[in-house]
């Protein structure tokens, strides 16, 4: 079994003796070697260019001979090159990742201001009974960091089942090829711990308001 990096279709191998003899076709236009030493593709390279030369066909191409038509690359550099192509085509996901983390920190911004306007009584009453700013400040940064790190967890678990979906399923049925399930979970969790960290100040920003003299004042609406 090997990797196929040139062909987005599907292939059929058979033993060469048996396409000629189904076909008639005795001519080649792709040619595969596997070397024992990796380093010796330039050497090989320049010996089949100079077996290739010498069979070139009269006209512009009899300088360089057949050996001029040929083009090399090997496993790691077509493997580069998909990979760059593939990388290109979804540069995309990383604007719509940035927007939507923007998305969801404003979200978290309008619900811990809303929270805050809410609840100025609460935040007032427990000024009252001996909680600094800081404090206050604290309760609801501590309350934006679980609701960041549960949306985090949810939004990690959904990301993989999507993944999964991908690779597994509308790889395979719509582009007819396969690739390997890779999880970088160093940078997911460097991601979810920097969401978890933008929220914690988000939610920390919006409150700074709930603890300020407004708050300590709408206690007296009660009495």
């Amino acid at each position: 079994m090997w990797r196929d990096y040139a062909r987005q279709s599907g292939s059929i191998a058979i033993d060469r003796a048996a396409f000629e003899a189904l076909t008639g076709d005795l001519r080649s236009n792709d040619l595969a070697l596997w070397l024992a030493d990796p380093t010796e593709a330039p050497g090989v390279q320049q010996a089949l260019l100079a077996l290739a030369g010498p069979h070139g066909a009269a006209g512009a191409e009899s300088a360089q001979g057949t050996g001029g038509l040929l083009e090399f690359g090997t496993a790691t550099q077509i493997r580069a090159i998909s990979l760059k192509i593939f990388d290109r085509s979804f540069a995309v996901t990383y604007w719509l990742q940035a927007v939507a983390i923007g998305i969801g920190l404003f979200g978290v911004a309008a619900s811990f201001s809303a929270q805050v306007l809410s609840r100025r009584k609460e935040f007032g009453l427990l000024a009252h009974l001996g909680l600094t700013r800081r404090q206050i400040l604290g309760v609801v940064a501590l309350e934006g960091t679980a609701w960041t790190t549960l949306g985090a967890m949810a939004g990690l678990g959904l990301g993989l089942v999507v993944s999964v979906v991908l690779v597994k399923v509308v790889n395979p049925q719509s582009f007819h090829w396969t690739m390997d399930l890779m999880l970088p979970w160093g940078r997911l969790l460097l991601l979810c711990l920097a969401v978890v960290l933008a929220g914690t100040v988000t939610a920390w920003l919006s409150a700074r308001a709930a603890a300020g003299k407004d708050a300590v004042l709408a206690v007296k609406e009660d009495w």
